[in-house]
């Protein structure tokens, strides 16, 4: 979809009420809401009233004075961006007074400007040049010689925009965008007068502030004040497509803006629906690795992992691929073979591997990465609720009167969803933090936590269960919502269980380590009658040896209180990646078709059957560390891996590593040779998602549009490898385009009846499910009514210690997570300048555990675990608590990995990254494994080389 660059601004926020106020606008008859601004009323009759302060983003300000109008029986010249419209006005934007008065504050504001419209980088899309010519303005009276601004000096600090203060106007716009949209409130005006100037900080470089880099500020700044970096280097674009973002589970809406085949700038889409028009800086900034010189275009094969690789054409590669998977299963058996989706790639890629793995290989061993991050929420919420996905919108937070976040730190890890919450809470929200770290949104500008639950790792389901009991013991059930929406005979065995004194928050607090007395409190607020309560949760909840157990416990949690079926509440996973979502709708668990249906299934298999004319095997396949297992055990010989960076991203990395080096054929599809590639011997290139069409569908169920904005520069997007590979088994796919993938999707997938490229262009994006049952544009909120699977289900969720204790070899926890900067592998924001806010992976530990060990800030420190060892830096720090420790995994030197267990979630498999037992003592040289690993990297990337080398000679 090709849009203009810049979408219409109405000057000042909509205004939601039921109430109407009609009034004339220079002699036009317009009917508004009532507290819509003259502003924004002038734009619906088709006005355009000049502006600089204003955009519709942001509250009304009413500093620049353009805004100017004239309203009959009342003095003076009201502003129109807080003059809010009345029945009966009768409004003029357009006088000789008002031409001269608006002409006067353009003389002002450019005395103060430099005049090089020409060379400016914002020429041609610049608010102050584009008011001059609306006023009139053809000279200014006030010459040079007085006190200005023209020679302050730019902040370059900061690698992705300019600051350049010379041609600030002080409209306040990037300073109420700090605060009203990202709610970091990093820049303020500094000085009086004449002397103001916007300022990061104390006066300090963007670097040195607080400043995150979402943007805001810079899509706010109506001047080249605040300006990419990309803009100022390679001009104005000339047209944008419209797309989503490949980074987190938000799902943010942007515009490619684009000369010719080249990204300019990316800039949030004000219509996309789970960010309207916010952004953080991985998705507005990070998106160079797509063109990075470390991208892979070529295919590549080698018969061992000690051998350089050698570049082929694609037929060649992918007819040595297949001839391996039929050699193989030829003679090790069907099942000795499977494939791992990538939740980085679109649903409609997804669904043709998932498809690839049940047809022309002949088994159902498929896994996805959720399998490692999200599959106990599809699992608990199945069980409990009867789908296996979020009950809201994002924008549902807006009408949460109690908010708690489990397991997640949305500042980090979901940066746009977080700047949507924090506004609720300074809006009034009271807020319930369950985490073992003092994580951003306990305590930052204008918000604190009612409650900081800092439990234990490993204790979510005491936890859980104990502020249950608070519920059912205190009287505050939702008993009327229980009566009709719930299970009696399940609702009374769970009422029993969690009533018993041993799950009372004083029974519990040995075990969490968390006051009884917080925890009664927390669960009053959430239970609060007449409020609504929303609960958000992310790994910090199902990387747990007890994660199914942990989800179904907040499903009951939810129930018990009503907080289920209406806006402003729910149960609501935080996905890690864009689509881990739709990589799990898309059919690519080992055990399910897609739309979560069971492959033992007579009737569904057989819809699959006749449509893809194939008889599939009705046994679940293997799961991805099942097939780790069988590697080891000389059963499971070869892997397609598309999209996924197993080796840095599951846990034991020496595990994961030993199982891939006994296979005989692992092909990766990838855009750059990431970990898992380095133990391949058939290297497929892979698409970013700028050069790739199709889907992604968010933690909301949103299904949004990819759309391709340049070619691939292999030549191939990755559904067209995937079906060159099927040809080449012997399965025919004949595709011409995602479009017609999506087609099927919908007539074999009842969630998604509904879905098709035109609805979506339609609607902006669709919620599943879509189908006949649904509004076209699909499902909002979930559970309205009833339950998906008819009455809600409770389910006992007795705690039960993990087996990773702590020992006095072993006597601290270790938990992992995200930061802001980084994402995921890291394998994209590596290569983008985003490595200035974050360059290598730390270990957080408490002043006192540091002490005891002689540990100083900044120290090289040893972490053993039964897994293994590495090194870190040492961050000592309060934001955890004594006895845990804490890392980020976004570097693969770190190792993160090697140290974390293969102890799993009893349900799904899903690891149980929180909790490991480890010790950490000062060292001074790399773990055994590190220097292992720098050796064999570089012989790895010695192997890459060789085959760009053989090709230039």
């Amino acid at each position: 979809m090709l849009d203009h660059l810049r979408e219409t601004d109405y000057g000042t926020p909509a205004r939601l009420s039921t109430e109407e106020v009609t009034l004339t606008i220079d002699g036009a008859q317009v009917t508004v809401a009532k507290g819509t601004s003259l502003m924004r009323a002038a734009m619906d009759a088709g006005v355009s009233v000049p502006k600089l302060c204003a955009t519709d983003s942001l509250e009304p300000f009413g500093s620049c004075r353009l805004c100017l109008v004239e309203v009959e029986g009342r003095k003076g010249y009201p502003a129109s961006c807080t003059t809010p419209a009345e029945a009966g006005m009768q409004v003029r934007t357009q006088s000789p007074k008002l031409q001269q008065l608006r002409k006067g504050v353009m003389e002002l504001y450019i005395s103060d400007h430099p005049l090089d419209c020409l060379t400016c980088a914002a020429n041609g899309d610049c608010e102050l040049q584009d008011m001059a010519g609306v006023t009139g303005l053809r000279n200014v009276r006030y010459g040079d010689d007085g006190a200005n601004h023209l020679k302050d000096q730019k902040d370059e600090s900061n690698p992705y925009f300019t600051y350049d203060p010379a041609k600030c106007i002080v409209c306040n716009r990037c300073v109420r965008a700090c605060e009203e949209t990202q709610g970091t409130f990093a820049l303020t005006i500094s000085g009086r007068g004449f002397a103001s100037r916007v300022s990061a900080g104390q006066d300090e470089p963007f670097m040195q502030s607080d400043c995150v880099s979402c943007g805001a500020c810079v899509q706010a700044c109506p001047t080249a004040t605040l300006q990419e970096k990309t803009v100022i280097e390679l001009g104005q674009a000339e047209h944008s497509v419209t797309t989503t973002c490949a980074y987190c589970g938000v799902g943010c809406g942007f515009k490619a803006e684009m000369k010719g085949m080249q990204v300019v700038r990316m800039t949030p889409w004000k219509d996309g629906k789970a960010n309207e028009g916010h952004s953080c800086v991985k998705g507005r900034f990070a998106w160079g690795y797509a063109t990075h010189p470390d991208r892979i275009t070529k295919p590549m094969v080698r018969a061992k992992i000690t051998d350089p690789w050698r570049e082929v054409s694609w037929d060649e590669a992918i007819g040595h691929a297949a001839s391996e998977f039929r050699r193989i299963q030829a003679q090790h058996g069907r099942d000795a073979i499977g494939g791992i989706t990538s939740s980085r790639c679109t649903n409609e890629e997804a669904y043709l591997v998932q498809k690839l793995v049940r047809t022309a290989f002949g088994n159902n061993n498929v896994d996805t990465c959720a399998r490692v991050c999200h599959s106990p929420t599809g699992y608990g919420l199945g069980q409990t609720f009867g789908t296996s996905a979020g009950t809201q919108t994002f924008k549902s937070v807006e009408h949460s009167d109690v908010i708690m976040v489990i397991g997640a730190n949305p500042a980090a890890a979901h940066p746009v969803f977080a700047s949507r919450m924090k506004k609720r809470l300074r809006q009034g929200a009271q807020l319930i933090v369950v985490d073992p770290r003092q994580i951003d949104i306990v305590k930052s500008p204008h918000i604190q936590a009612a409650y900081h639950l800092q439990l234990r790792p490993g204790t979510n389901v005491a936890l859980i269960t104990a502020l249950a009991h608070v519920v059912v013991t205190e009287g505050l059930l939702a008993e009327g919502y229980i009566d009709e929406r719930c299970d009696a005979k399940s609702f009374g065995q769970w009422k029993d269980f969690v009533a018993r004194e041993e799950n009372s928050p004083e029974a519990t607090a040995a075990i969490t380590g968390v006051p009884a007395e917080q925890v009664r409190g927390a669960a009053r607020l959430y239970a609060s009658k007449g409020k609504n309560g929303a609960i958000y949760y992310g790994l910090g909840v199902t990387e747990h040896a007890q994660g199914s157990t942990m989800v179904m416990g907040i499903a009951n949690l939810a129930m018990a209180t009503g907080n289920v079926g209406r806006e402003g509440v729910g149960v609501n996973p935080l996905r890690g990646q864009n689509n881990v979502q739709g990589s799990c709708d898309m059919g690519s668990f080992p055990h399910e078709l897609p739309g979560y249906r069971h492959i033992s299934d007579s009737t569904v298999r057989g819809q699959f059957e006749a449509a893809w004319g194939v008889t599939l095997n009705p046994e679940p396949g293997l799961r991805i560390p099942n097939m780790f297992d069988a590697a080891h055990a000389g059963s499971f010989k070869a892997l397609y891996c598309e999209g996924e960076d197993i080796v840095q991203s599951d846990p034991n990395t020496q595990h994961v590593a030993d199982a891939l080096m006994a296979m005989e054929c692992l092909v990766v599809q990838d855009i750059f040779l990431n970990e898992t590639a380095k133990y391949a011997h058939v290297f497929l290139p892979g698409c970013s998602f700028l050069e790739k069409d199709g889907t992604f569908t968010n933690a909301e169920r949103r299904i949004s549009r990819v759309r391709k904005v340049m070619p691939p520069l292999a030549g191939y997007a990755d559904w067209e490898v995937t079906q060159l590979l099927s040809n080449a088994l012997g399965y025919p796919m004949h595709y011409s385009h995602p479009e017609e993938i999506m087609q099927e999707i919908a007539a074999l997938t009842p969630s998604f009846a509904g879905v098709s490229y035109a609805q979506i262009d339609k609607h902006t994006s669709l919620q599943w499910p879509c189908n006949a049952d649904t509004d076209e544009a699909g499902t909002a909120t979930m559970h309205i009514d009833k339950f998906v699977r008819g009455k809600g289900r409770f389910i006992i969720t007795q705690y039960v210690a993990t087996d990773e204790k702590v020992t006095q070899r072993y006597p601290l926890i270790l938990t992992t997570g995200r930061i802001l900067s980084q994402y995921n592998v890291g394998a994209q924001t590596r290569r983008t300048p985003n490595n200035q806010w974050h360059d290598e992976d730390r270990l957080e530990i408490h002043p006192q555990d540091a002490e005891d060990r002689g540990i100083r800030e900044g120290d090289w420190v040893g972490i053993a675990s039964r897994a293994g060892e590495t090194v870190l830096r040492a961050t000592v720090t309060e934001r955890i608590q004594p006895g845990v420790v804490y890392t980020t995994f976004h570097f693969p030197e770190s190792g993160a990995n090697v140290i974390t267990t293969d102890s799993s979630d009893w349900a799904t498999n899903c690891p149980e990254y929180k909790v490991t037992a480890v010790q950490v003592m000062p060292v001074a040289q790399p773990s055994a494994w590190q220097t292992g690993y720098a050796r064999f990297n570089a012989e790895q990337l010695g192997h890459l080389q060789a085959a760009t080398e053989v090709v230039g000679k």
